[in-house]
This record gives C-alpha cells, structure tokens and sequence, in this order.
C-alpha cells in the first residue's frame, strides 16, 4: 500500500514500527532534515542527457531541501552518474514525463495545475536578474535546459516569468549544474529567511519519511507487510 493511500494516523504507527528497525541516531537525523524540506521551489529538468550533470544538479536539490524534481525526456533519457550523484536520488521524490508525444506540456500543466509559477531560467538579457527575482509571489518551478540548446520553444511559450543569472565574461552561459546551484543556493535561501509557509506539512512530512525508511530498512516491504499483519490482529 501507497503510504498516501494511508490513513495519516495509520502512517504515524507504521512510522514507529519502522524506527524499531533503524538506530536512535538514524530516525534523529531524518527529522532533522525533513524540517527543512521543501516543495515552494521545485525543479524541472528539460531532456538533460549529460550524466554528469543530471547527477549534479539532483546532488545541489538535495544540499538545498529541495524534495521535488520533475524530469522531463522527450528526445533523451534522464541517466545519472553515481560518482557524482552520491545516492541523492534516493532522498528525493522524483517524477518522470516520458511516456506521453507532448512531455513537456504535460509537465507544465500539472505544475501549473498544483498552483506553481513556471519559471524559465536563460541567459536573456531583458528577463529578470536572479537577485530580483520575487519569491513571495507564490510558489514556483524553475525550468533548466541543456547548455548547448537551452530549453524548447514549447517550454519558453509555457512558461509564466523567466529569470536569469547576470555574467560578465566571454561565456554564453554557465553549466546547467552551476545554473542550478547557483539559482537554488540564492532562492532558497530568499525564502527560508522571507517568514514565507515554505515548509512541508506535516503529512507530507510524514509520508516523504516512510519513504526514506523504506529505502534505509533492509527488507522493507517484508517488515510493512508483517506491520500490516500486526495491525489487522490487534
């Protein structure tokens, strides 16, 4: 059973029984991070084929509490490099678009659907600085696309604002793994000090832990399942 088809007191019980098979120090440190989780910034990752780069910037999601990434494969699969990625794909919750002809506006959509603000992020001169940019208007999504081609027309058109990060080089543009960074280091922390509502709920809370417990328990669907078996005894 999905832990959000649940009942949230069944999911806080299942939550304890889970804890009885990770140390004192482990269950410490999950509630430590996940009171700094976010979803008021989410990312959206436009066919980034790059491994590494694919892997860097789920890497700064994680550092930054960012919890919700959405991968967008309409011409390339989304891969990851270990090496880089160092297991932060597994403490973030990961939506793919690619089984649609239209991934792109699928994604937009059920973004924009859930109350986000789609933002564009690219090296365009009249579009908003980094630094200016408003956090308090509502939540919001940035859009990253390869550095070589930058994101689609059809991303550009859906997207509500677009912002970008001043440079005074030669170079066109950074790294998407730096973009990224470099966006998420200066917005998150705009909205952490902004007195903004920009943490989880406590449901969500909840139920991003028991997926991390999952992931942490060996045997985990075996030790649910027997939780399930207890709790239809008692």
């Amino acid at each position: 059973m999905n832990s959000r088809e649940m009942d949230y007191e069944i999911k806080k019980r299942l939550a304890e029984y889970f804890s009885g098979f990770m140390t004192p120090e482990r269950n410490s440190l999950f509630n430590r991070i996940i009171a700094d989780r976010t979803r008021y910034i989410t990312v959206v990752l436009e066919d980034i084929y790059q491994p590494h780069n694919a892997s860097a910037v789920l890497r700064t999601c994680d550092c930054f509490g960012i919890q919700d990434v959405h991968i967008i494969e309409n011409r390339y699969e989304y891969n990851l490099n270990p090496e880089v990625a160092l297991g932060s794909s597994n403490w973030l919750s990961m939506r793919r678009y690619n089984s649609g002809q239209n991934n792109t506006a699928e994604c937009i959509g059920a973004l924009k659907k859930n109350g986000y603000r789609v933002i564009a992020t690219t090296p365009h001169t009249k579009d908003t600085i980094l630094t200016d940019f408003d956090v308090s208007a509502g939540r919001f999504a940035l859009v990253f696309g390869t550095e070589k081609e930058g994101l689609s027309e059809l991303a550009m058109s859906l997207a509500d604002e677009f912002v970008r990060i001043p440079m005074y080089g030669f170079t066109e543009s950074f790294n998407i793994s730096v973009s990224a960074a470099l966006s998420l280091f200066h917005l998150s922390e705009k909205m952490r000090q902004s007195g903004l509502p920009w943490k989880l709920t406590d449901e969500e809370m909840l139920d991003v832990k028991l997926d991390w417990m999952r992931y942490s328990i060996k045997n985990s669907d075996f030790v649910e399942r027997k939780f399930f078996e207890l709790l239809e005894k008692s």
